[in-house]
């Protein structure tokens, strides 16, 4: 498991290339900044975020990607140090995600425990007791494993020798890495519907809750015990943020720059190659998915087969709806689940085709951010688990799977959706690996379908190519926006100030 990390002598390593612009790009081109670096961002796109990037639709604006806000304060270390430095103002949401079920039972998670405890005892006949201790359970793993698996890396072997690292090694036993995630909460809850609830955050890292390990009973932690929020402006206004810190601190970008070529001399790098011109840098920290990276930047000699073998995540499917309409039942997360949980996962992971009941999640952030939608009206993100597209081929099942759509958001919300759609676009697998390199649209690389995930992720450096580095959600330590703001703390945390 360790490797030998590339040492960076101070003073030496002034130079430095990042591929891509997505967050844990921007992140570390600021904190690098910050110590002194001199830094370029290559982006093959004309916009800058990755996933983390906007649509508009005649008057409606829609977050494409990433929905959720979870650990802000990632966010405001990167204005830390400088008084000149704004922070990024952001709302803490009382509701965390509005349910609904075939049967009408609808369950409201508040970020308040007792509330949501309670009324998951009245509407579910679960025992509050249990709904929270299985949320201080969820606590306790974040405790063990924030110091050991996500703040740093697991390829040194001197993050490993000290007393916090060796208590949370003594704990692993504690951490159900032998028992799947589903298992794990049909053993505490009564109710399928409870358990439902808290296996959905499987698919916060596009894995399948019927495979990964109890472990991932982790997230649910992020939102009760962190909070969830939403920026001023909307989940773009994330991406808007770092681009103006890293504007402000020097950092260069480069827009419709797409890298061809990682160029090396004896294992070492020595720059990039972008539309047909050279770079120079000392080092290259990667924000792309590392498949790309190994299968069309570096000679085929370094590709590490094996991991890249891995099972990979789940993708997205999302329409991109304007509704002349408000639906006051509605919050800004909501959730439309499947009738069979299992089914589901096993048409997404085993047969790689999406649920013909598929669980629609809609996002609608005009609630709180009133420019995104005109008057009486509503910005849809609906999204729906897809698997990723492992055929490289533009997706046909889009116009079923609508239909599908419609009609379950029609049957459980008792409306005529297509009757206010005056505005409308997709995204599919294809298109999000047109867009973002990920590999067959995976939204968060390899899934974690596997006990020993935390520790099959690949590392924040090559082992083998001096001056290497690798961010985002496809490397340690996952996907999601607060763990790629944590993999670039990480790899910056490996480099000496210059200043």
């Amino acid at each position: 498991m360790f490797r030998n990390c590339t040492f960076i002598p101070k003073n030496i390593i002034k130079k430095i290339n990042i591929i891509g612009s997505g967050i844990a790009g921007l992140a570390a081109a600021i904190r690098l900044s910050k110590k002194g670096y001199q830094i370029t961002i290559f982006e093959k796109n004309n916009y800058l975020g990755g996933k983390l990037s906007e649509l508009k639709l005649g008057s409606f604006r829609f977050d494409k990607g990433p929905s959720l806000l979870t650990m802000p304060n990632l966010i405001d270390e990167l204005s830390e140090g400088d008084p000149n430095l704004i922070l990024m103002p952001y709302t803490k949401l009382n509701t965390l995600t509005h349910y609904f079920f075939e049967d009408g039972t609808q369950i409201k998670a508040t970020s308040a425990l007792n509330e949501f405890a309670k009324e998951i005892s009245e509407k579910l006949n679960e025992n509050e007791t249990v709904v929270l201790n299985h949320l201080k359970k969820s606590a306790f793993y974040y405790k063990i494993t924030s110091d050991l698996f996500l703040t740093q890396s697991l390829s040194k072997i001197k993050n490993f020798l000290n007393i916090k690292t060796l208590k949370g090694i003594l704990c692993i036993p504690k951490l159900n890495l032998f028992r799947t995630m589903h298992y794990q909460n049909a053993i505490t809850f009564k109710n399928k519907k409870t358990v439902q609830i808290f296996d959905r955050y499987a698919t916060y890292n596009g894995s399948n809750p019927y495979k990964a390990p109890a472990l991932l009973n982790i997230i649910p932690h992020l939102e009760f015990g962190f909070g969830a929020y939403l920026p001023k402006n909307g989940m773009h206004q994330i991406t808007k943020h770092l681009h103006q810190l890293a504007l402000s601190l020097g950092v260069e970008i480069k827009l419709n720059a797409p890298i061809e070529k990682i160029n090396l001399q004896n294992n070492k790098v020595v720059g990039l190659t972008s539309n047909g011109v050279f770079y120079e840098c000392d080092s290259v920290l990667s924000d792309i998915d590392i498949h790309s990276v190994y299968e069309h930047l570096l000679p085929k000699e370094f590709k590490p087969k094996k991991l890249l073998s891995q099972e990979k995540s789940s993708s997205a499917y999302v329409f991109y709806f304007g509704i002349n309409k408000e639906f006051n039942e509605l919050d800004v997360h909501n959730i439309l689940f499947s009738e069979n949980y299992k089914e589901e996962f096993d048409c997404l992971f085993n047969e790689q085709k999406p649920y013909h009941d598929p669980t629609i999640y809609i996002n609608i952030t005009s609630k709180l951010c009133k420019l995104d939608a005109p008057a009486n009206c509503e910005n849809w993100f609906v999204m729906i688990n897809a698997p990723h597209n492992t055929k490289k081929e533009p997706i046909t099942y889009g116009s079923e799977l609508r239909k599908q759509v419609l009609a379950k958001i029609n049957r459980m919300l008792k409306t005529n959706l297509e009757s206010y759609i005056i505005e409308e676009a997709v995204l599919d697998p294809y298109e999000i690996e047109m867009q973002t390199s990920s590999v067959g649209g995976s939204l968060y690389g390899n899934a974690s379908n596997n006990k020993f995930s935390a520790f099959l992720r690949h590392a924040n450096f090559s082992s083998s190519i001096k001056g290497l580095f690798f961010l985002g959600g496809s490397v340690h330590p996952g996907g999601g926006i607060p763990l790629c703001l944590l993999s670039a703390k990480i790899v910056a945390n490996l480099f000496p100030n210059q200043n």
